[in-house]
């Protein structure tokens, strides 16, 4: 089936096409470089879709290690500096061997935080952090290991398995911003209260009506609009928090090892390095999604160059801080739904988490967004994740039954863990870690079925296509 044609993307050309038109269509969107009046704006809705999902594994862990307000802080401005050193090098990279060169965002990953957890209550106070740390740097090590391998593996993911990992990112990433739109605060007394259902319905209903009726750059920038509008209408009802100005440090520049030297444990390495591959499953995944969006498909070099970047990001992130690294989904969305697929603005994205990170006065002004705020534009962000996958299983050959039941199988295991959280709950340990990620159990089952259906002995038909793998 031939892939319907892409809808250009509309004022984003740096330089007026003046007997030049040759020149300037030459340039592939993702290669392209933006006047800084569109940079600028397009990064800053990749810094607003990310900020939340930085700063959440550093906090939820540093309470649970108990650490003070001022240690909290210096663990949120590492996690900063580390997602930035890491996109910085996924969008640019040495060229042949860092980096995949798409519009890529990569932090510190939440899918890691239950083990860290567990490595945290198996410790006493003041030894945590540094088995944590320790077992981290193993973990990223080990990437770095394996990584030329999962590029190998690209001839078993067609557009029939990412369709359905695709789609899966979407789906289970859903609960994230409902949860937000609710308060973001589980425990909280007033978690859910109408309060916060309507500012997110109204941050919504404002993304929706600019991309209803806005023109050219407008149009492309409306999560960013909808995000402002949204807070400013929160702030005279009390709704954005104020607090982050008055506790947040003017500098603070991560020190090596600040929390004590690692602590190397055999079962806290095991853990992680379990969770790391699941970490390389999702950051696999978001790279194929983010081809796909791009028009520029990830091949296998494309996979090793950019797990080859999650695992120096991991081996080197936990020395000022740092925690497990890999993709961050909800920019996919923003590529996705904006359709402004430069590297440079994700670049620029990158250099902004740096100095966030090196001045967390700064960075206290993007957390003025209340979280019901992220929530309304969320649900437009995961939700066009979701698309994109069914777009790409739209091409898949779905008129053939082997092929319809593959992705229902593949796709109802990748919700069990969205739809029965306590499923795994008695399976072993590594099971859970794998298995409870809907992502990574959604991808495994898809890929094991298309090894059944179409490259184990012979059928008849046609099989599934295959992506480029050199």
């Amino acid at each position: 089936m031939a892939q319907p044609a892409r809808e250009p993307v509309k004022g984003s050309c740096s330089t007026p096409p003046v007997h030049t038109e040759d020149a300037v269509t030459s340039v592939h969107p993702v290669d392209e470089k933006l006047h800084l009046s569109r940079l600028v704006p397009a990064a800053l809705q990749h810094i607003a879709a990310m900020y939340a999902g930085v700063v959440t594994p550093p906090l939820i862990i540093g309470q649970a290690c108990g650490l003070d307000i001022a240690a909290r802080t210096r663990l949120i401005a590492a996690s900063l500096l580390i997602a930035g050193v890491a996109t910085i090098l996924q969008t640019i990279g040495v060229k042949g061997f860092v980096g995949n060169r798409l519009p890529f965002v990569n932090a510190a990953s939440s899918a890691g935080i239950a083990p860290i957890l567990a490595i945290a209550e198996t410790n006493d106070q003041g030894h945590q952090l540094p088995a944590i740390y320790a077992a981290v740097m193993v973990a990223g090590v080990f990437c770095l290991a394996v990584d030329p391998f999962f590029g190998r593996l690209l001839r078993f993911f067609p557009p029939l398995v990412t369709g359905v990992v695709i789609t899966l990112i979407g789906v289970t990433l859903m609960p994230v911003p409902v949860s937000w739109a609710q308060g973001g605060d589980k425990t909280a007394p007033d978690f859910g209260a109408m309060k916060y259902l309507a500012l997110a319905g109204f941050t919504l209903a404002v993304i929706l009506l600019i991309q209803r009726f806005g023109k050219g750059f407008v149009k492309q920038v409306a999560l960013l609009f909808g995000l402002l509008v949204g807070t400013l209408v929160a702030i005279p009802f009390g709704m954005a928090d104020f607090s982050s100005f008055t506790s947040a440090p003017v500098a603070a520049l991560p020190t090596p090892f600040a929390f004590g030297a690692p602590e190397f444990q055999p079962a806290a390495i095991l853990s992680l390095c379990i969770v790391m591959l699941v970490l390389m499953t999702e950051s696999s995944a978001g790279m194929l999604a983010l081809g796909e969006i791009c028009d520029r498909r990830a091949n296998a070099k494309t996979i090793t160059r950019g797990l080859r970047t999650d695992g120096l990001a991991t081996l080197i992130g936990p020395v000022f801080g740092g925690f497990p690294t890999s993709a961050f989904a909800q920019n996919v969305g923003v590529v996705s739904l904006t359709r402004v697929r430069s590297r440079y603005v994700v670049a620029v994205a990158g250099g902004t988490l740096l100095v966030l990170g090196a001045f967390p006065v700064l960075g206290a002004v993007v957390s003025l967004v209340p979280m019901p705020v992220l929530g309304g534009a969320g649900i437009v962000l995961f939700g066009s994740i979701a698309v994109s996958g069914i777009r790409t299983l739209s091409e898949a050959g779905l008129d053939d039954s082997s092929n319809i039941i593959l992705v229902a199988v593949a796709l109802g295991a990748g919700i069990i863990p969205l739809a029965a959280p306590t499923f795994y709950a008695d399976f072993p340990a590594w099971a859970q870690t794998v298995l409870g990620s809907g992502i990574s159990a959604g991808a495994l089952v898809a890929v094991a079925l298309n090894l059944f259906f179409h490259h184990l002995g012979t059928r008849s038909g046609q099989t599934a296509p295959a992506l480029k793998s050199s």
